[in-house]
This record gives C-alpha cells, sequence and structure tokens, in this order.
C-alpha cells in the first residue's frame, strides 16, 4: 500500500470518527471500552484522555506498563493539541515531505511522529480533546484508537490501516 492510500485511509477515520457532543461522562464511558479492550485482549497499554487544555478525563495503565508510557502518552497528546489531528497523520504528513519533526521546528522529546493520538473532534465545535494509547507498536496504538472510538461512537465500517 502506497502512502497516499495509507494518508486516505487516515483522513476517512478522522472524518467518520466524530462525535456530537463530549463530556466528562463521555470520557468515562469511552475510557471503559478501551480498557475492556485491553483486558479482552490481554494488552499492556495505558490510555488517557485530556481536553485540549490538558485536564486529564480518563487515564488507566494496565499492569504491566510503566512509567515510560505516560511519557509518550504526554508526547503524543502534545502532537494531537498542536497539531488537531492523529499522530498518525502527522507522521504521514512528515514522511510525504521527507521531513522531521526537528526540520520542522518540533522538540522530539516533547512531541511524536507516530501513531497512537486521536483528536474528539465535535461537529460544530472543533477539537475538543484527544485520546491517546501507549504501549505496543504505533500502529496497533492506532488501530485500537480507531476500534473503540468506532465502538463507542456505534460507526461500522472504518477503514483499517494496515498493520505490520
Amino acid at each position: 500500500m502506497d502512502l497516499d492510500e495509507r494518508v486516505a485511509i487516515v483522513s476517512a477515520q478522522e472524518e467518520l470518527l466524530k462525535f456530537e457532543t463530549f463530556t466528562a461522562e463521555d470520557a468515562w464511558e469511552l475510557g471503559k471500552i478501551f480498557v475492556a479492550e485491553a483486558m479482552d485482549q490481554d494488552i499492556k497499554i495505558a490510555i488517557s484522555i485530556r481536553s485540549m487544555s490538558g485536564k486529564r478525563m480518563f487515564h488507566y495503565a494496565a499492569e504491566g506498563t510503566n512509567h515510560g508510557a505516560d511519557a509518550w502518552l504526554d508526547r503524543k497528546f502534545k502532537t494531537v493539541q498542536h497539531f488537531e489531528s492523529s499522530t498518525l497523520a502527522y507522521s504521514l504528513f512528515l514522511k510525504r515531505r521527507g521531513a522531521t519533526l526537528a526540520e520542522r521546528g518540533l522538540d522530539p522529546t516533547q512531541f511524536v511522529a507516530c501513531g497512537g493520538g486521536f483528536p474528539v473532534f465535535v461537529d460544530g465545535v472543533g477539537v475538543v480533546a484527544a485520546v491517546m494509547v501507549s504501549g505496543l507498536t504505533d500502529v496497533e496504538d492506532h488501530d485500537i484508537l480507531v476500534r473503540c472510538i468506532a465502538k463507542y461512537l456505534g460507526v461500522e465500517d472504518v477503514p483499517r490501516y494496515p498493520i505490520g
């Protein structure tokens, strides 16, 4: 699959996975879907949902995760917050341009160019929060985000980004 096809998949995911509203209660319910997925699949991930101001609305770290996961969540959050798009979309943007974070003026200790962060876009409002997952490969982190958000929203037939 070429780069343009990958970009098209991520763009379609972001377009399809929009919210009508997003409250603290929504963050709790969405977070519970992520935790159930982690437990059902026996995967060691950390999950964070934060408002665009940075307020933690939900956080979970499975047994077996470590403090390093929190650092990845922070970097993924800053990337979504800054660009109001998924971290995988930004990674693909850089690949298209043959650029790096540093060349774009971003500190790689503060931002990431990999999957695992996804914006919470509310129709008529814009991006109000971000959901981050860390613990697997970046593409697997992105896939869990898409699957769980789609489940929460009741959206079927969301295109899947290739893993592997």
